[in-house]
């Protein structure tokens, strides 16, 4: 698994170069795509990824209330977003922990 530190420092430089959601892929990449993936998964991941934050970007863009400054249905909305995401976060780390020892 790729080192936390290491993954953390990308982040911030992608981010500075305006590619915060290209440092998510490629995190999302050392950690869970097998280092031998051949190239066809690794373009299809990266398009489904890509996808899937491109979707979410846009999906908020959209149904936030019109005008400068949040609403309360702004803030709920964003809470659920974040529920959501929470939810899936647990279920991917508990799919993606690596167990140690034997059975």
């Amino acid at each position: 698994m790729a080192d936390r530190a290491f993954l953390e420092r990308l982040t911030r430089e992608l981010a500075d170069q305006g590619k915060l959601i290209e440092s998510g892929w490629v995190g999302y990449r050392l950690m869970v795509i097998p280092k031998d993936a051949p190239q066809i998964q690794l373009d299809e991941c990266r398009m489904a990824f890509m996808a899937g934050a491109q979707h979410l970007f846009s999906s908020i863009m959209n149904m936030l209330d019109p005008g400068v400054e949040e609403t309360e249905g702004d803030l709920h909305k964003m809470s659920l977003i974040h529920e959501e995401l929470d939810a899936f976060l647990k279920e991917f780390e508990l799919k993606a922990a690596k167990t140690k020892g034997s059975a």
